[in-house]
């Protein structure tokens, strides 16, 4: 009878160094497996996980669970390190995105540069005109009120695009149009009475204006020419602008008089149709009254300039 134990016993010792097998070749994959994630991290520009990092997360539990020593293998040691790489990539990018910068007129209005120029404030001036109060130096600045000429204000020193901040509550301030304010209160000098004379107002030095110019032209020469009576000379008709349209007439007077002119005329502004007038090389305008005379740019000469006359348009 043949004996079948030797090949019995081979049989068992063949199956016997199966596992031995398995566990000498479960490390060598953890290892291989390691090395390609290490130079897909090394290698990779994007945050995309590498196909072997999928391929090690997804190990049996044999070869990815914890090791006999019981630390972490080295393929979810780098698949660790990967995900915190991606997600400091993509703090940088968002770090990297700048907040757009503030205008002037912004930097100027945040809360704790006004609350810091109204603690400083320690000045006071008077204005010399009734002036408007707006909500900011800007383009898109409110009118919210007025001022009153000969009111002493409280200036914070801050200036900018032609208005000075002024403190009009505790924690509030507004603006006005710069070169209105003055360290000396205003002397209030009325030139001629503020009543309208236009209606009762007659002409007696035979000076005249065109025929064809607008109504309020004729009320405006024989207001003026009743008042001051020296000035004979009045520009009507021209060849452009107001003037061809019969609107606008030309006084033709200078100095302190016709500092004199301007303020009777701008005093009479509602009874005789006047939209604004310029003199001196400075205008005012019924549309801005509250901010009184305002700065005009240099045109080249006395007349363009208007010192020597006062030019009134008509509505």
């Amino acid at each position: 009878m043949a004996i079948h134990s030797h090949k019995r016993d081979a049989n068992a010792r063949l199956f016997a160094r199966s596992p031995r097998a398995s566990l000498i070749a479960g490390p060598l994959a953890v290892l291989a497996t390691a090395s390609a994630v290490s130079l897909g991290v090394i290698n990779t520009d994007t945050a995309a996980p590498s196909a072997a990092l999928l391929a090690a997360t997804s190990l049996p539990e044999a070869v990815t669970g914890p090791t006999a020593g019981g630390s972490t293998p080295a393929a979810l040691n780098l698949a660790g390190d990967l995900d915190r790489q991606v997600l400091s990539r993509g703090s940088v990018r968002g770090a990297d995105k700048a907040k757009p910068e503030l205008s002037k007129v912004e930097k100027l209005l945040q809360p704790k540069p006004t609350r810091q120029a109204i603690r400083k404030a320690d000045t006071r001036l008077f204005t010399t005109e009734v002036l408007n109060l707006w909500s900011e130096p800007g383009k898109k600045a409110r009118n919210t009120g007025e001022v009153d000429s000969g009111e002493k204000v409280l200036v914070t020193g801050r200036s900018l695009r032609g208005r000075e901040e002024i403190v009009v509550g505790k924690l509030k301030t507004r603006w006005v149009t710069d070169g209105y304010l003055s360290v000396d209160k205003p002397v209030v000098e009325v030139a001629q009475p503020e009543e309208p004379v236009a209606a009762a107002a007659s002409c007696t030095n035979g000076s005249s204006v065109a025929s064809g110019v607008s109504p309020n032209i004729v009320k405006v020469h024989e207001a003026v020419c009743a008042a001051f009576p020296g000035i004979s000379t009045y520009g009507t008709f021209r060849g452009d602008g107001e003037h061809a349209q019969g609107i606008a007439v030309d006084i033709m007077v200078s100095g302190d008089e016709g500092y004199r002119v301007a303020d009777f005329v701008r005093a009479n502004a509602s009874s005789l149709g006047v939209s604004y007038l310029i003199y001196s090389q400075r205008i005012w305008s019924v549309e801005r009254g509250g901010e009184g005379w305002r700065g005009m740019s240099d045109r080249g000469s006395t007349t363009a300039n208007h010192y020597d006359h006062v030019h009134v348009t008509t509505f």
